[in-house]
């Protein structure tokens, strides 16, 4: 509904824009009809205008709302609480020395020197939901995946290498930093298909708030195809 109406506003937008000057009507010069209120030099009294102050109980000066009035209601929810409850949080700094390559017996590459990203997620497993903000900095090159993007969440262990579950848009921005900030529900796909299917398929957020420790995070350069920085949730 909310899309159509949109529309409807753009488009009556358009048409007015196009339509010449010279037909649009001119409301410069509108008479108003007797008694309607126009060209009045005041309002007439008992209107109120020109009040000093407002009537004794019509909520002039309140310090605080009267309680049943709404003003402040005990359960309140702080201001920035989220509007969606996470039911797990994690940080991960994913930095350069922690970039392996080879999944049999992976080796450290030493990645994308200078780079660096801190992801910050909030999960919420009954909504099948995460939400992501992340910060990268001292990036070079291009983004370069054979995944959707080159952001990815992996399922596997610290000193392994494993597929991607979860696939984020690669942070944008001017300068040294470059942020990526959103969030998106289950089904996931990646864009990687293995074993003929996406490696996001089946895949719920629930695995990672049950077993953390399990999953990284990572992110690949056309300068550092493996990985420009990794980093391990935290178990």
């Amino acid at each position: 509904m909310k899309s159509s109406i949109t529309l409807l506003a753009l488009v009556a937008l358009q048409q007015a824009s196009s339509t010449p000057l010279s037909k649009r009507q001119d409301f410069s010069n509108i008479q108003y009809p007797p008694g309607t209120g126009a060209n009045l030099h005041e309002y007439p009294p008992g209107t109120g205008e020109n009040l000093h102050e407002y009537p004794p109980g019509t909520g002039e000066n309140l310090h605080e709302y009267p309680p049943g009035t709404g003003g402040n209601p005990p359960n309140c929810p702080p201001v920035g609480n989220p509007v969606i409850p996470f039911t797990s949080t994690f940080r991960v700094l994913a930095t350069p020395d922690q970039v392996l390559n080879g999944t049999t017996n992976p080796v450290f590459t030493g990645g994308l020197a200078g780079a660096q990203a801190t992801y910050d997620f909030g999960i919420n497993v009954d909504l099948d939901l995460i939400c992501y903000n992340i910060r990268l900095t001292g990036f070079r090159g291009e983004f370069q995946s054979p995944a959707r993007t080159a952001t990815h969440v992996h399922e596997a262990a610290r000193g392994r290498n494993g597929p991607p579950r979860l696939v984020f848009p690669n942070p944008m921005g001017d300068g040294d930093v470059r942020i990526s900030v959103g969030c998106m529900m289950g089904p996931f796909t990646t864009g990687l298909i293995q074993n003929g299917q996406d490696t996001g398929t089946g895949f719920r957020v629930q695995q990672i708030q049950d077993n953390p420790s399990g999953f990284f995070a990572d992110l690949h350069s056309s300068l550092a195809v493996p990985g420009a920085v990794r980093g391990q949730f935290p178990g």
